[in-house]
């Protein structure tokens, strides 16, 4: 449970980094960024392994290139349900919303590798 929290922490810092980082994406409050990072998670939990399964050949021809299209597909999938849960974000295009997935990428990267939150045996 304490992962899943700071795991949920980590994707709300990222996507407070894009908002900061991107132009052209905007969230305002504190639940925007919770409640993307955790529609996030569930979109990324869900969907993604779907859409890499079926376009796996694309994403070896493509050397992963590509799983950057699929993650900004994922944030924009983000924009459209997370207000069902009253968070609200703004992408105003495609080029924005891959732009905005890489750095949330990145940053979830980096964040998880200096809190240690994705190595095994520790809980």
């Amino acid at each position: 449970m304490r992962k899943l929290l700071i795991r949920w922490l980590i994707n709300a810092v990222a996507v407070y980094a894009a908002v900061q980082i991107v132009p052209g994406i905007r969230a305002t409050t504190a639940w925007d960024f919770f409640g993307v990072a955790l529609v996030l998670g569930l979109l990324n939990a869900l969907i993604a392994p779907l859409l890499k399964f079926l376009t796996c050949p694309v994403i070896l021809l493509t050397l992963g290139a590509f799983t950057l299209v699929i993650n900004g597909v994922m944030l924009l999938l983000a924009e459209f349900l997370s207000p069902l849960i009253g968070a609200r974000i703004t992408v105003d295009g495609f080029g924005t919303a891959i732009l905005a997935a890489l750095i949330i990428s990145v940053v979830s990267f980096v964040l998880s590798a200096i809190t240690g939150v994705n190595r095994k045996g520790r809980d």
